[in-house]
Parts: structure tokens; C-alpha cells; sequence
């Protein structure tokens, strides 16, 4: 039992540590210009929302287009990876398509810096006309977190009982109807796995963003810089969006928290 608290607290506290940036954030978007001008360890307190007000439009900011560009991008993101790793995952385990090699070259590319495409993306994008366009960032994290979404559905796949898919061959069905009635149904936790992952992934994704955006695209990430002014730094301002801007990801992850687990330890032992 001792043991177990032991555990317990010092799980909470590592836990409170990650907290605080956000607990500071939430902080500060709360408190006056006038108290947090006078410095970070004051702990006179007011509770104030105007600063939230600021970051929805009171001030003139774009903070709505810059969530909704962010909402856009990260669910596109997710489809479109599902839509393209699943399908490529199928074929690797189950049709031989490329062999060991290729999740191999996979997660070569999943652990090389994603500054090593800024420019080909860059050039690439500009020859199509899409800069700062969503579909620019869509592309390009689902190249990023695609990777991932291959490691994780082949885990899955290679857990799954081949003798399932073969009844269905032996009753007619098709490639494309065993992956649409069978195999997608069977992948539940791996789907939520990948598409958590990939949400959090491209919602706080910067370095695309501010290379392939300029005004039209931005999402919240490069957004928040312009909080930043000639006559100052908005702290609060940024603080309240920042708070707004974790939301989305913090509810998803929560909602799909227990298929998460199981997604990402599919094929932890068989494999």
C-alpha cells in the first residue's frame, strides 16, 4: 500500500510539473495588463476575461480564422492519413507489397528532422500554387504522420487472424470489401490511436506552418505571434489564447484516451 502511494504522488507530481506552463498560462490570461506588468510572482489576483475577449476579435485579432484553419488542417490531416496509411498498411503485411524494407524506411523517415523538407516542400508547393493554402499543410503532415500511422496499423493488422480474411475470400469477397467490412471494423483502437497521434501532431505543428503560410492558412500556432506588437507584448492576450488554442486536443485525447493504449501497443508482442 505504501508502495502504491509512493507511486501515486510521485506520479502527480511529475504531472503538476508538465502542468505548469499551461496552469501559468491560465494564470496570467486571467490577471490585469497593470498586475502582470508588475511581474510573474506577484500573486495579487483579479479575475479578469477581457484578455479572452481580446483573442476572439474584441481587439481586432483573427484568432477565429487562425482555430478554424487549425481545426481544418488537423482533421484533414487525419483523414487523409487514414484514408492512404491503412490501405498501404494492408499491402505491406498481408500482400507482401515492399516487405520488411519499407517500415523500415518508414521509420527512418518518421525520426529525420522535418526541417530536412521544409524547402523541397516549399518549392514544391509554389510550382502548385498552394501556398498558404490548408491543403499545402494538409499534405505535408500527412507525409510527416504518416509514417507513424504505417508502424501502427501493421502492428494491428499482424495481430489479426489471417483465417478471418480468408472465410471471406473463400465466400467472394474482394480485397477492397475484406478491408471495408472486415478488417476496418476490426482496427477500432488502432484508428483512434493514429488519429489522436496525428491530430495533436499537426495541430501543434509550427515549423510548416510558418514556412507555408502567410495570412490565409495560419493556424493558431504562428497566429499567436501576432499578439506581438510595436508597442508591446500582449501577455495576456497570448495567454488566453493559448489556453483556447489546447482545447481542441486536450477534449480529443481525452475522449479517445482508452483506445489509445491498445492502438499503440498492437503488435508490441506478436509482430
Amino acid at each position: 500500500m505504501k508502495k502504491g502511494w509512493g507511486t501515486t504522488l510521485l506520479a502527480t507530481c511529475v504531472v503538476f510539473i508538465f502542468l505548469v506552463p499551461l496552469l501559468g498560462a491560465f494564470y496570467t490570461s486571467l490577471r490585469t495588463d497593470e498586475a502582470i506588468a508588475s511581474g510573474p510572482f506577484v500573486w495579487e489576483f483579479d479575475s479578469n476575461f477581457e484578455h479572452y475577449k481580446n483573442a476572439l476579435g474584441a481587439a481586432g485579432y483573427d484568432f477565429p480564422s487562425f482555430f478554424r484553419n487549425s481545426v481544418v488542417i488537423s482533421l484533414g490531416t487525419v483523414l487523409l492519413t487514414i484514408l492512404v496509411s491503412f490501405p498501404a498498411s494492408y499491402a505491406i503485411v498481408r500482400l507482401g507489397f515492399g516487405g520488411p524494407w519499407l517500415l523500415r524506411l518508414a521509420l527512418a523517415l518518421r525520426i529525420t528532422p522535418a526541417i530536412f523538407f521544409v524547402i523541397p516542400f516549399y518549392k514544391l508547393f509554389t510550382a502548385y500554387q498552394l501556398i498558404d493554402h490548408p491543403l499545402a499543410l494538409i499534405l505535408a503532415n500527412t507525409f510527416i504522420n504518416m509514417t507513424l500511422a504505417l508502424l501502427v496499423f501493421s502492428g494491428a493488422i499482424k495481430e489479426m487472424p489471417i483465417e478471418i480474411e480468408e472465410a471471406a475470400a473463400v465466400d467472394g469477397a474482394s480485397i477492397w470489401m475484406t478491408l471495408r467490412r472486415i478488417v476496418f471494423p476490426l482496427l477500432g483502437p488502432g484508428m483512434a490511436a493514429v488519429g489522436v497521434l496525428t491530430f495533436l501532431f499537426s495541430w501543434s505543428d509550427y515549423l510548416f506552418a510558418v514556412v507555408l503560410t502567410s495570412s490565409e492558412a495560419t493556424p493558431v500556432t504562428v497566429g499567436a505571434a501576432n499578439f506581438v506588437t510595436s508597442y508591446g507584448v500582449r501577455w495576456g492576450d497570448i495567454s488566453a489564447a493559448v489556453c483556447l488554442s489546447v482545447l481542441p486536443p486536450l477534449l480529443f485525447a481525452t475522449a479517445a484516451q482508452k483506445f489509445l493504449v491498445k492502438g499503440l501497443s498492437s503488435g508490441a508482442v506478436k509482430g
